[in-house]
This record gives C-alpha cells, sequence and structure tokens, in this order.
C-alpha cells in the first residue's frame, strides 16, 4: 500500500549499493589498482547483474572521486598524484582534528578512549608479530573508530572517502616507518592527549602524525 505522500517502500540496499559496495572496497584493497580501466562488460559477468545497476555503481564512485570518466576511453581507478595526496590528508587532519575535539569533550571521554586504546593495542600486537597487512588493517580501524566516536554522520561521511583514498596509497606507505613501533607510539600519543582534554595537544599529534605520513607518502610516490 502506498503512503500519503505516494513513495514506495524500497528494498533495504538495492543492487547498485552492493556493487558499489564491492567495487569500492576493491579499489580500497587494491584488486581493481589505481588506473585500471573498469570493463562494463567484465564487471556486469563477474557479478550477473544487467549493466543498468552496474552503470548506476559506477556513477556513484565517479561522484565520491575515486573512478574518473574520459570521453571516448570509459571509467577508470583514479591515481593519486602529489598535489592530491597532499590535499587528502590536509582534509583528514581537518576531520580528524575536529572529531577528537569532540571526543574529547564528549559525555563519554572516558569511554571513548579506552575504545581508542584498544585500537591502539591492536596495532602493538601486529607490529610485535612483524605483521604489516595486520598493521595497515589496524591503523585503518583506528582512524576510522576515531571519527564514529565523534557522533557525526557528516564527518563519518567523508571519513570513509578519504579513507578508501588512503587505503589506495597504503601499499607504499607500508615499510616505511623506520620503526612500526613509531607507528604505534604515534597514535598512542593521539589518544592520551584526548584522554586529558588537551586541545593543543591533540592538535599537535593529529598534525604531526598526518604530516609524518604524507611526506614518507610523498617520497614513495615519487
Amino acid at each position: 500500500m502506498s503512503s500519503a505522500s505516494g513513495f514506495q517502500p524500497v528494498p533495504r540496499e538495492s543492487t547498485s549499493s552492493l556493487i558499489t559496495r564491492q567495487l569500492r572496497e576493491g579499489i580500497m584493497r587494491g584488486a581493481l589498482p589505481a588506473g585500471a580501466q573498469l570493463s562494463e562488460a567484465t564487471l556486469a559477468a563477474e557479478f550477473g547483474v544487467s549493466r543498468g545497476p552496474l552503470r548506476e555503481a559506477m556513477q556513484r564512485l565517479v561522484q565520491e572521486g575515486l573512478v574518473r570518466s574520459e570521453l571516448n576511453r570509459g571509467l577508470f581507478v583514479k591515481e593519486l598524484d602529489e598535489t592530491e595526496i597532499r590535499d587528502l590528508y590536509l582534509t583528514r587532519t581537518a576531520i580528524e582534528t575536529a572529531a577528537a575535539r569532540a571526543v574529547a569533550h564528549g559525555e563519554s571521554a572516558g569511554e571513548g578512549a579506552a575504545r581508542l586504546r584498544a585500537r591502539a593495542a591492536a596495532m602493538s600486537a601486529a607490529a610485535a608479530s612483524g605483521d604489516l597487512q595486520a598493521l595497515a588493517d589496524a591503523d585503518f580501524a583506528f582512524h576510522e573508530e576515531l571519527v564514529s566516536l565523534a557522533g557525526s554522520p557528516r564527518l563519518h561521511r567523508v571519513h570513509e572517502t578519504l579513507m578508501v583514498e588512503t587505503r589506495m596509497c597504503m601499499t607504499a606507505l607500508q615499510g616505511t616507518y623506520f620503526d612500526p613501533e613509531d607507528q604505534v607510539a604515534e597514535h598512542s600519543r593521539i589518544v592520551e592527549a584526548i584522554a586529558s582534554g588537551d586541545d593543543a595537544g591533540l592538535v599537535r599529534e593529529i598534525e604531526e602524525h598526518m604530516q609524518e605520513a604524507l611526506d614518507r607518502l610523498v617520497r614513495a610516490s615519487r
């Protein structure tokens, strides 16, 4: 039965949304590497769908900035140059600083700090085992947790796309720390600044962490 507004119930997640999510994951994990051309025919066959929902999914990724469209050539996974990497980290710094402040001064600041400490502990365990992939995953989870704890759907929505782009760069970043423990220490300092409610400290720690990661990525991309 239709509502008074005339709207009809819709599935909780459409086919195009499911495809978008899988393509986004493929880009993030490197299964669809930067610069790769996306073939409608091949992907439609792999997903077992018609080209309609596939095209809709790819257009969503174009809107998110993860895929670029070239006239008369088709769709390609976006490649991030140095200028875009710098812009990515500038934006991440602003978003994660805002999120950290919200967590530090929120009603559940203690719980938030405890959850972030647990994420940092997972990073420490991965570093101790020498598992760089697990360390990268734990690093990614730390930053997702930080923004999620802020309780802002808009910050979270923007941050999601930024983290896909960050994950695209992570292969170049892996192994560029002098010591994986440095990576853990950077995140632990962010947590403690949040836990203490030290705005100046958390801004400093986040900015230094982002700048160091940016410097390593830029070097790796040259």
